[in-house]
């Protein structure tokens, strides 16, 4: 083992005792916190636990079903490498006895979400060995091992291993001259321990991951696959001839994936660059393992990783269950999958324009997705592209898709002669290398490319265009709460605002100023924004109810967000309850409020909307004393994105869209299919569906989408009816 190799090992070791230590320490006891806050880790575990029951429910398609599982493993990846891996390095550091907001210190939150973690992967493989499978078997699918392969398909086996697995296989042997490989992250791989004159020696053979995991046989009946790491495991005696093969053990590492960006380095993409190949050779935080590992290769794997304990997760099943996700694609079984939502195209608010901009400046426009198309986004700028008498485009890009409508529409008008500046944040987490890429291809295509500003990341969703008319110039606008993805915008529910309103323009061209320059922030006319005003804001509108409340005025708060983290929104939420104000939270993921206790958030209801589509707008409604006011935007009720993010929140105020969008939030509140409430211990359960109507809320809004259509459609064709003629000339 080289010198390098055997520091890096020893420091590894290091950590793993101080690690132990740590646990052997006196603990604190718990100090509970000034008012209930339950644990964000933990809380973010009760969230992917939910999307987990999706994978449980039978009533939900099998092939969707998988998909859910896959999704859970997915979450669960990235949370190893950002979450995790943060508690890790808090406990490792002289912060360990630290409590945080809920009263934890590091000591306590790993122990307490290592044994959470660990009895979700438990279920995970529970689902799939004894419900998923089991029901997919029924539906002519089926996974089979190479035992049970008969001769054709063993045949179709070896040729294709022959073919295409052999020859971009390389095996590693571990040895003096030959350390232990660095294994890219989230990477599978076999270990193997092999044996040659009653020595034994260790290997290992990393799966490609450039093949797809799965490889279909011949048909008996139904449609047999065979996961590509059992082919590889069945022709090790190929690639180690001389040896004799003792044990072998499918092992996946996860990293720590969080990068440590130095953001006032002279070239920030370079910086970012760099730190990039740091996240694939990041300190392992965690080891998942095949069940009933040989003990001796599971000693290799843990001294050559340096991994403790509560950090290797063995498992009854495939490794990596992400792949699901793919598989659940597989063409012919329509049947088996959701009935697909299909948006509407054009939206309603557009049918019967050519000319968007016309429609913008007539009224403020609201577009509802996925079940309304995204291509109105599109559209919006690809017309702003090639219009001569647009003259500027702005936008700020957090994520885009991998070949994005959006970016082509940019270069275009870059190319046609208009001034293009483009934020793009090249700081969104697992996002950087794609957006590296896109800012290179703005830049060369003669755009001005932003990177952000230095300590925020810029989340907000905004365009704006500024157009030359008859009566001036004149500022168009789109708004939204998701990203400008066109991918995700096929499951992401979101919503986006287009306005000419003269107030936002200013708003618009004051952000921008501020992005792009050294301007001050200013104080913007309806425009909230983080992280000069949006906290405030929010804190302002919270008290009001508050007081309102005590004067006996109208008060009530209904607030759909992501996350909910923040402790001073959540302790104003309290005090607000306290006062008698009704307030209701729809929060997808995590929710560090504790609702229902007695004297302190009894008037507080929390509710998670899990289903087909993921939950991703956030909506704001105040009662105002009963002058209701309804905001939207990019924001989350967490700390980092009310102090040290770009965002944007903004009123609807149109009488038409303010009616929609009250319509949204009501829709969302009558479903009964999708969404759990939480009870006072931090529990979930689902709504009991006894004597109500079975509301689906995502599959109404397609609905909905669909009949205003029809009623756009159904109104022009009787206008045009009865149009009158008139004689040429006239």
């Amino acid at each position: 083992m080289s010198d390098k190799k055997k520091e890096d090992t020893k420091e590894k070791k290091e950590k793993q005792l101080l690690h132990s230590k740590a646990q052997l320490k006196p603990a604190k006891l718990y100090s509970p916190p000034e008012f209930p806050y339950h644990n964000r880790e933990l809380s973010w575990m009760d969230f992917n636990s939910r999307v987990l029951e999706e994978a449980f429910e039978k009533d939900n398609p099998i092939l969707e079903r998988f998909n859910f599982l896959a999704i859970t493993a997915s979450n669960l990846d990235e949370f190893f490498m950002v979450r995790v891996a943060g508690v890790m390095d808090k406990l490792h550091s002289s912060k360990s006895n630290k409590p945080d907001e809920s009263g934890m210190t590091a000591v306590q939150q790993f122990s307490s979400l290592t044994d959470k973690i660990h009895e979700f992967v438990k279920k995970q493989y529970s689902c799939l060995n004894r419900s998923l499978i089991p029901a997919l078997k029924k539906c002519r699918l089926r996974f089979l091992r190479m035992k049970e392969l008969n001769k054709l398909q063993r045949q179709q086996a070896d040729t294709y291993f022959e073919k295409f697995i052999f020859p971009v296989l390389t095996p590693l042997a571990v040895d003096t001259s030959r350390p232990f490989p660095l294994l890219a992250n989230k990477s599978l791989n076999i270990a193997v321990r092999l044996s040659k004159d009653k020595d034994d020696i260790f290997a290992v053979v990393q799966v490609p991951s450039i093949l797809q995991r799965y490889f279909e046989v011949e048909s008996d009946g139904a449609r047999n696959f065979v996961l590509l790491e059992d082919i590889i495991i069945d022709k090790l005696g190929e690639l180690f001839e001389l040896y004799e093969i003792k044990a072998f053990c499918p092992f996946r590492i996860t990293r720590d994936g969080d990068l440590d960006i130095d953001e006032e380095a002279d070239d920030l993409l370079v910086e970012i660059k760099h730190s990039l190949k740091k996240r694939q050779r990041g300190d392992p935080v965690r080891l998942e393992i095949a069940a009933k590992c040989d003990n001796a290769l599971k000693d290799f794997l843990v001294d050559m990783l340096g991994v403790s304990s509560e950090e290797i997760y063995e498992v009854n099943g495939p490794l990596d269950l992400t792949f699901f996700s793919k598989f659940c694609r597989i063409d012919g079984f329509d049947e088996f999958r959701f009935r697909p939502i299909i948006p509407v195209t054009p939206p309603a608010d557009f049918y019967g324009y050519d000319d968007m901009f016309q429609a913008i400046r007539e009224k403020d426009r609201m577009v509802h997705h996925p079940f309304e198309s995204f291509d109105a986004v599109t559209c919006f700028i690809n017309q702003a592209a090639k219009d001569p008498d647009v003259l500027a485009i702005k936008q700020t890009l957090y994520r885009v898709s991998g070949h994005s409508p959006i970016i082509a529409a940019l270069i275009k008008a870059a190319e046609n002669g208009k001034q293009v500046t483009v934020l793009v944040e090249l700081k969104a987490r697992f996002d950087e290398e794609n957006n590296i890429g896109w800012a290179k291809k703005l830049e060369k295509a003669g755009c001005h490319v932003i990177y952000g500003l230095q300590g925020l990341k810029t989340h907000c969703k905004i365009v704006l265009v500024v157009r030359r008319e008859e009566d001036g110039l004149r500022r168009y606008l789109h708004m939204g709460t998701g990203n400008y993805n066109d991918s995700t915008a096929r499951f992401y529910t979101d919503i986006g605002m287009f306005t000419c309103d003269e107030e936002f323009g200013e708003d618009a061209s004051s952000l921008f100023n501020v992005l792009t320059g050294y301007s001050t922030p200013p104080v913007y006319n309806k425009m909230k924004v983080a992280p000069t005003g949006l906290r405030s804001f929010f804190e302002d509108m919270i008290k009001h109810e508050t007081e309102n409340a005590l004067a006996g005025l109208p008060s009530g708060i209904v607030a759909k967000v992501n996350s909910l983290v923040d402790p001073v929104i959540i302790k104003l939420l309290y005090q607000a309850s306290q006062a008698g104000v009704r307030i209701t939270l729809i929060v997808r993921g995590i929710c560090c409020l504790v609702p229902g206790i007695k004297g302190i958030s009894e008037n507080i209801t929390v509710r998670s909307v899990v289903g087909q589509l993921l939950e991703h707008s956030r909506i704001f409604i105040f009662e105002n004393g009963g002058n209701r006011k309804i905001y939207m935007g990019s924001a989350d009720w967490m700390q980092r994105n009310l102090d040290k993010r770009v965002e944007l929140v903004f009123p609807v105020e149109d009488p038409e869209l303010t009616d929609r969008a009250f319509g949204i939030v009501e829709t969302i509140l009558r479903d009964v299919l999708n969404t759990r409430i939480q009870l006072p211990d931090t529990s979930y359960e689902l709504i009991d569906r006894r004597g109500k109507k079975v509301h689906n809320c995502q599959r109404e809004f397609s609905d909905m989408a669909k009949k205003a259509l029809t009623i756009k459609k159904t109104v022009e064709n009787e206008e045009n009816r009865f149009k009158p003629l008139t004689p040429q000339g006239s």
